[in-house]
């Protein structure tokens, strides 16, 4: 059992919600009493919950229900059920609709302002459930979003995983982390652009120009495809970001968050 935690002046709690017979463990920090909008924090392949607790904080700070869970089968250290071989964006894209589903059955949130924020693959997975919810995500934020993936599945190659994508073996890779065909066979004919282009609303997009997993490339083209993008790249800044590039991070974030706040919330 996950026990509450209180960071500073920043209340932490536990919640779980389920995705079919998968139990999803994940927090929920906020400062501020009553009903507040909401903000669902997605971490990265092979991470946990604890990559974006940082974030995840500073949005408690400025006024909002922020919510951070561990993907089913997502990553190494995941206190949710699941198994990594059968683990797929797609099924990430269930489990994030899981959890918004129980947040906006909560009496302390606002139903109709939730946002999303994903980095790496939970960027992804966030731009993914965007476009499938459109105008029932308020806001949706992208840093260093992993959108090479469907081609790295196409090219045979994603991180540690090396394979014939014209014959797919049932287990792509055993270690780090024991990854599945479904993995592979999720995305291996997407058209990540395609599938995004669906969300109309803001969006925040920020990648470094050095990362080296995926190529800002990536960021630059899914700028053009969205209609209201505010994008901003971080010289030198490789995929996930350092504390260094934390101040202009928040900044970005503080700035995207707050504005049109009020009027949004009438």
């Amino acid at each position: 059992m996950i026990k509450p935690k209180k960071t500073s002046s920043i209340a932490c709690r536990p919640f779980s919600c389920r995705r079919d017979e998968l139990t999803i463990r994940g927090y929920v920090f906020r400062k501020e009493t009553g009903t507040l909008p909401a903000v669902i924090l997605s971490h990265g392949f092979m991470a946990n919950q604890r990559m974006v607790r940082h974030y995840a904080e500073f949005l408690a700070g400025l006024g909002w229900a922020a919510f951070t869970f561990d993907f089913c089968g997502g990553g190494l250290r995941s206190k949710s059920d699941g198994k990594s071989v059968a683990m797929s964006v797609l099924t990430e894209v269930e489990d994030l609709l899981a959890v918004i589903k129980y947040v906006q059955q909560r009496e302390d949130v606002d139903a109709k302002r939730i946002s999303l924020l994903g980095c790496s693959q939970g960027g992804v997975v966030s731009a993914l459930t965007a476009a499938r919810l459109k105008s029932g995500i308020e806001r949706l934020v992208l840093f260093y979003p992993a959108f090479c993936i469907p081609d790295d599945a196409r090219r045979g190659r994603m991180l540690f995983a090396k394979f014939d994508p014209a014959n797919i073996p049932p287990v792509i890779s055993r270690f780090p982390m024991k990854l599945g065909d479904v993995y592979v066979k999720a995305v291996i004919d997407m058209d990540i652009y395609e599938e995004i282009r669906g969300y109309d609303g803001p969006v925040l997009l920020v990648h470094g120009t050095a990362d080296k997993i995926v190529d800002i490339a990536y960021a630059r083209k899914a700028r053009e495809v969205y209609k209201y993008c505010e994008y901003l790249e971080i010289e030198g800044a490789g995929h996930m970001f350092g504390k260094e590039h934390d101040p202009i991070v928040m900044g970005a974030l503080e700035k995207f968050m707050m504005k049109d706040r009020n009027l949004q919330g009438n």
